[in-house]
């Protein structure tokens, strides 16, 4: 459903992405992570046909990101999405199926149906006397008026109350399993272990882990066994009435058993501890990576030095539709 290949992304001698390579399975969740700077929201905003890339290939649905045809094929939520407040849910829901020449009569269903799947009250009040959470399910909505086969989701739950956000994320699963194709970021990693089903994590422009989260976990992360036992052995710890002894593999708990059955005791619980997915981000993208970002002399035209006041990317473009 969608191939990148490549892609690259250069403002003047800053590289904001280098070389990204990845695809996107139909009615898959694949997010994309990374810290501030990182390359990610640049990397959407190509996808959505917002960025021209400097380099490389973004094919959505075999089809380049930016024709006009993919643009209107694909719903995108970007992270900051003011709406107009001045217009009610329903009316603003019109006025972009209008944009998108849905026609009226199915428009209409669409966006009823929307709004009952979204649980949203409150339809025809103005939108700038409704909260925040109805607010984020209206530009939801919004994505979603031309029927798109693709969606990318910068932050669909950015500044939520938990309960509103878990709603969320189950729509986001509910909209996959009805076979739309969602592109996922967040900066709570939690959301992105629940609901995707592979993740790239970026850091300086550059992808530095990919595949489910099993997959990043066995490749970038570590297992560890807490052993519980009757009677102390080398390198256990009290623990109330039990000690425990922490070891990094099955062997070495086989070990502690047969430490503990030779003092007499036994092994009474065993709890596996393995590393979260952002314990594994703050690993591989907590820190600056090796090399610069920086572009080599002559190798993009117009190459300039960058002001370290400006922003390590570049400012929001304006919605699609918008």
């Amino acid at each position: 459903m969608i191939t990148v290949d490549g892609l690259r992304k250069v403002y003047g001698d800053f590289v904001a992405v280098h070389g990204s390579t990845f695809d996107v399975e139909p009615g898959e969740i694949f997010g994309v992570v990374g810290p501030n700077g990182a390359g990610k929201t640049t990397t959407l905003k190509t996808l959505a046909g917002l960025i021209e890339p400097t380099a490389g290939t973004v094919r959505v649905a075999g089809e380049p990101a930016g024709d006009p045809e993919t643009r209107t094929a694909l719903g995108f939520l970007p992270e900051e999405s003011p709406l107009y407040e001045d217009m009610t849910a329903r009316s603003y829901l019109r006025f972009f199926a209008d944009l998108y020449d849905v026609p009226r009569e199915t428009a209409n269903q669409r966006i009823e149906t929307a709004l009952d799947d979204l649980e949203l009250e409150h339809r025809d009040r103005r939108l700038g006397d409704v909260s925040k959470g109805m607010k984020r399910k209206v530009a939801i909505a919004r994505s979603l008026v031309n029927d798109p086969d693709v969606l990318i989701y910068d932050e669909p739950a950015s500044g939520l109350d938990p309960l509103t956000t878990n709603y969320v994320l189950e729509y986001v699963r509910d909209l996959a399993d009805a076979g739309k194709t969602v592109l996922f970021s967040a900066h709570n990693l939690y959301h992105v272990e629940s609901v995707c089903d592979r993740v790239v994590i970026m850091n300086e422009g550059e992808i530095v882990a990919r595949g489910t989260v099993e997959e990043i976990r066995a490749e970038h992360g570590e297992t560890t066994y807490r052993v519980f036992t009757t009677v102390p052995v080398e390198r256990s710890e009290p623990d109330g009435d039990r000690h425990v002894t922490t070891v990094d593999s099955m062997d070495a708990v086989e070990e502690v058993r047969e430490a503990a059955a030779a003092a007499g005791g036994e092994v009474i619980d065993i709890r596996t501890r393995e590393s979260t997915l952002e314990e594994i981000f703050l690993d591989v993208a907590g820190q600056p990576m090796p090399g610069s970002r920086r572009v080599a002399p002559g190798a993009v035209e117009g190459d300039r030095e960058r002001d370290p006041s400006e922003p390590s990317e570049p400012p929001e473009a304006p919605e699609a539709a918008e």
